[in-house]
């Protein structure tokens, strides 16, 4: 029985993983909701700080913050919460041997720094997007990036609810990651990020890249490979939440085996791009 934590516990991302979990008795035992001691949920049951929560099998949970939480309990925390509260959360679990899995997307360098020395300590899977379903578009679009030739011109368009903080996407920068790396460019040369005005001519070698946010979308990435007489277009659509809760335990599953390092979905699917 694996033990289990999710941070970000009263959000749409955190509340799904939980019900999955509750869900899955066989596999998992969810101990800990975790949220930042600002929430108004702390110290609440779990079904009284989130209506979703109600009768799906949680018993007495009472939502906690990181300071006052009992991390000694955990075996895996799942991790949808900021780029900030994911480092305080890595630092917990590797001073307590607790695996993690990251889906927080918008880490700047320094940050994504100390994740990397918290995964010298635990295992640790940190992806842009947990869903089956995107990791094999990057693996499909890296593919098609190496048959393409130069004359194919690159574009990725990913839309995402109103509410997203960071824009591109984590799972667009990924996917161009992907693209550029089949391609052998670097990202940071090659992409361009929307356009505006007069730009000229658009150049080879460069991979495009927009962001759309509007209402209550959950997630879309396309992108494109248009060339001499045709346009090829790898899309995933994601209809609902779940996708991503599933993938979140199917990579809990896979980290809570390892000793300590870095891991991908990539890696926890067995695909390589």
């Amino acid at each position: 029985m694996i033990r289990l934590g999710v941070a970000g516990a009263m959000g749409r991302m955190g509340s799904s993983i939980l019900r999955l979990a509750a869900q899955n008795k066989k596999v998992f035992s969810p101990v800990l909701a975790l949220e930042s001691s600002g929430h108004a949920g702390v110290g609440r049951n779990v079904s009284e700080a989130n209506a979703t929560l109600v009768g799906v099998g949680l018993g007495q949970m009472i939502v906690k913050s990181a300071p006052h939480a009992d991390w000694t309990q955990l075996d895996v925390l799942i991790d949808f919460t900021a780029p900030e509260a994911t480092v305080e959360h890595a630092k917990h679990c590797a001073k307590n041997g607790v695996a993690l899995v990251i889906g927080t997307t918008g880490l700047k360098k320094a940050e994504v720094a100390r994740i990397h020395e918290a995964a010298a300590k635990v295992p640790i899977v940190m992806a842009s997007n947990m869903s089956v379903g995107a990791n094999l578009l990057f693996a499909l679009a890296a593919q098609a990036a190496k048959v393409l030739s130069s004359e194919y011109d690159i574009e990725i368009v990913e839309a995402h609810h109103r509410h997203k903080k960071d824009a591109p996407s984590g799972t667009a920068l990924s996917l161009a990651e992907s693209i550029a790396a089949a391609k052998g460019w670097k990202l940071e040369s090659c992409a361009v990020y929307g356009r505006h005005g007069i730009t000229g001519e658009r150049p080879k070698d460069k991979i495009g890249i927009h962001a759309v946010r509007a209402g209550e979308i959950i997630g879309e990435h396309t992108a494109y490979f248009s060339g001499p007489g045709e346009t090829i277009e790898l899309k995933h659509h994601a209809a609902s939440r779940e996708a991503f809760a599933r993938g979140a335990l199917v990579a809990a599953q896979f980290v809570v085996k390892k000793k300590k390092g870095l891991f991908n979905m990539q890696d926890v699917l067995g695909m390589t791009r």
